[in-house]
């Protein structure tokens, strides 16, 4: 998701070469600027207490006039990496170092996790003043979003903004299981002209066209759905997905779609599977060896969604008995380090393996920064968040 990192590692991953201005900041594609309440302001007399908004990570770099909103009507405050790591963190809380803040945001994924985990420890240290937490990224595996909502706390992730990336990113992951990407260029950057010779006289007995093989879509949400029309329109693949709840028919009818009611099912007609599932905190695998037994025997797997939803030692064993011919794969399960026998099959050929690179690019961290703001400005002024995940939670 997707967006950088599977967890809040610090320093896991190398920071992206994004430009740190632009002539005009870009805004989310599905905001407005009628899309907050600005807050009441009060008379100089008054004397209010000023309205405190908790600023995690770095300072905005591409919505500079979204942030000059922001500031005009909250005073923001930004803790120092070192406040950020999990001890003083804690203790800061504890101590009530900044107030009765009344949001949380974290407008990028490089930085502002240095705390790790939002579990029932850190959460239950925030004030009760809180109101809504708005995070970069797709995927909220590191927050409790549930000890959230109880706590009448909005959690708000990245929305749509890392779709496009990660549906453009995914296609050529699937693309590679049908074709030995990596073999390809293994072999062409061996300095082995009988590599590349075994390479070029071999590869075609066991590649494919994209053409009239289906593709399994495990999770049918905003990425999936974009994978599946540029699948769709632009290869000719037949469309199968498992979703928790059915689609509308005219989302269907758009790719000729066939839903199937359990994820056994969609596996066992796949010729390729592409895991766009969101994980939840603590949760569960959706790949292992019991939902692998019912891949096609030489069947292909990519994972674009969260490392922790695969079984990677599972993963591994179904690519040694040749139950899964190829697989791609940007995340993992303990990221920045990759499996041992991943990384053995990407040597081979058989495995494509990516640095959780799906969703990163400028327009997914700008889109991710702008709705940030917009959510807490939403929230605080009384009108509905903008990409809201836990209202099913929400302690009313």
């Amino acid at each position: 998701m997707a967006e950088p990192y599977n967890t809040p590692i610090p320093g896991s991953t190398p920071r992206a070469g994004s430009p740190v201005s632009h002539p005009l900041p870009l805004r989310h594609p599905h905001l407005s600027s009628h899309s907050i309440t600005t807050a009441p302001t009060s008379s100089p007399s008054s004397a209010p207490k000023p309205r405190r908004v908790l600023h995690l990570g770095d300072p905005i770099r591409f919505n500079p006039s979204t942030h000059d909103l922001l500031s005009s009507q909250y005073e923001v405050l930004r803790p120092s990496t070192d406040e950020r790591q999990r001890g003083p963190f804690i203790q800061a809380l504890k101590d009530g170092k900044w107030g009765e803040f009344e949001a949380i945001f974290r407008p990028f994924w490089q930085t502002g996790g240095e705390m790790g985990d939002w579990n029932e420890e850190l959460i239950t240290l925030l004030p009760k003043s809180v109101k809504v937490f708005a995070s970069a990224g797709a995927g909220f595996d590191w927050v409790d979003t549930k000890m959230l909502g109880a706590r009448g706390i909005i959690y708000c992730n990245g929305g749509t903004s890392p779709a496009e990336a990660v549906a453009d990113f995914s296609i050529a992951m699937i693309i590679s299981t049908f074709r030995y990407i990596p073999w390809c260029i293994n072999a062409a950057t061996s300095n082995s002209p009988s590599a590349f010779s075994d390479c070029h006289l071999n590869s075609p007995s066991q590649c494919h066209n994209l053409r009239n093989h289906v593709l399994g879509i495990i999770g049918f949400g905003n990425i999936g759905q974009r994978i599946a029309t540029r699948c769709y329109l632009g290869f000719g693949m037949k469309i199968h997905y498992f979703d928790v709840e059915r689609k509308a028919d005219s989302v269907e009818a758009s790719v000729k779609a066939t839903f199937h009611d359990s994820l056994e099912s969609l596996l066992e007609t796949a010729d390729c599977a592409i895991l766009c599932t969101p994980a939840s905190f603590g949760g569960a695998t959706t790949i292992n060896a019991s939902t692998l037994g019912h891949f096609r025997h030489g069947g292909r797997f990519v994972n674009i969604a969260r490392g922790a939803l695969v079984n990677e030692d599972d993963l591994v064993e179904a690519l040694k008995s040749g139950k899964l011919s190829a697989v791609a794969l940007d995340v993992y399960a303990n990221e920045p380090h990759v499996h041992e026998g991943l990384r053995r099959f990407a040597a081979e050929g058989r495995a494509m393996l990516t640095c959780h690179n799906a969703g990163g690019t400028w327009e997914t961290h700008s889109g991710f920064e702008e709705l940030c703001m917009r959510n807490v400005m939403a929230v605080l002024g009384g009108g509905e968040a903008l990409s809201a995940v836990n209202l099913g939670h929400l302690k009313k």
